[in-house]
């Protein structure tokens, strides 16, 4: 039985086991994949305090160390369902449960998937969502980026190194990215745009992309455009399935709380980009993460004094 278990190893579960291990409870961290999360598909970090640009992977693994110094234990699983006992809450994976006496949800999101004709079919064959992940295998091609956000931009520009051309598409008129990253990708020679237009079909040959069929909203009239490789940034879908039964989500599945990371379950938070809110950062999930970490041992101090006094 540990005192907290954290599913999640982004910043924001990083963050909360710190927290919760250097209170002294016992702390268990569930984990998918590498410890990081979308940290590790990011190239270059430059709004994280202390560190005037930082690579997400190396971010990531700073994190991770400084957690483990504290004694959090760490198990790989996927989380298939959190069953609210009363008096502990039980974790399932795919081959294991586990038992904690509070559970922090910090699992984040993924990206959005374009539903277009050709996207699964050449997913991985020049249909990516990660330019940190697959930009080097597209040196001196043209590449297609999908989505106007602070993801899509900064991923263009991170292309750039090995792409001969960058095109952006964008169903505004206008980018949603913050205005220095907007200032960056206009300054860039590589970089060109297409206005008020979709991605209706990614189009290829038996082995990969070739190019795109974009439609212009305002027009309807559909140009095809040869690309070699498409990156789509077309916004976030939260990893809560695991949590439908606890009825702690939205109608479009975001993890509510309240401003002390609690959700309508006691003893079960949630922080990080899975939760319902407008800013999704590095920044916003250590501080989530922060609050949860106290709130969780708060959380346990008040079960032990009613025990007490009972």
């Amino acid at each position: 039985m540990y005192d907290v278990i954290v599913i999640g190893a982004g910043p924001a579960g990083m963050t909360a086991a710190l927290y919760a291990s250097r209170s002294n409870l016992s702390v268990l961290m569930i984990e998918r994949g590498a410890p990081g999360g979308q940290m590790n598909n990011t190239a270059e970090i430059e709004n994280y305090p202390g560190f005037e640009s930082i690579m997400g992977p190396e971010l990531s693994m700073k994190m991770y160390q400084n957690v483990e110094k504290f004694g959090t234990k760490n198990e790989y699983g996927i989380v298939q369902d959190v069953v609210d006992h009363g008096s502990y809450k039980e974790v399932i994976t795919e081959e294991n449960s586990y038992k904690g006496k509070s559970v922090i949800i910090a699992t984040g999101c993924v990206h959005r998937k374009l539903g277009a004709p050709g996207e699964e079919e050449y997913a991985g064959r020049g249909v990516s969502y990660c330019a940190v992940c697959d930009g080097a295998f597209f040196r001196n091609k043209k590449l297609i980026v999908v989505g106007g956000g602070d993801s899509a931009v900064e991923e263009a520009i991170y292309l750039t190194q090995f792409a001969s051309e960058v095109v952006i598409v964008h169903r505004r008129d206008e980018l949603r990215a913050q205005k220095i990253i907007q200032d960056r990708a206009f300054a860039n020679e590589k970089i060109s745009f297409v206005w008020d237009s979709v991605v209706e079909e990614i189009k290829g040959n038996d082995m990969v992309v070739t190019g795109v069929n974009i439609r212009n909203i305002k027009s309807d009239e559909v140009q095809e455009v040869a690309a070699d490789g498409v990156f789509i940034y077309v916004g976030l879908e939260p990893l809560s399935a695991p949590f439908t039964k606890l009825g702690i989500l939205d109608e479009a599945g975001w993890l509510l709380t309240d401003g002390n990371m609690r959700t309508a379950v006691p003893g079960v938070f949630a922080i990080g980009d899975g939760r319902a809110k407008d800013l999704r950062q590095i920044t916003t999930a250590v501080g989530e993460g922060g609050i949860a970490g106290q709130q969780v041992f708060q959380y346990l101090e008040n079960i032990k004094d009613n025990q007490t006094i009972g």
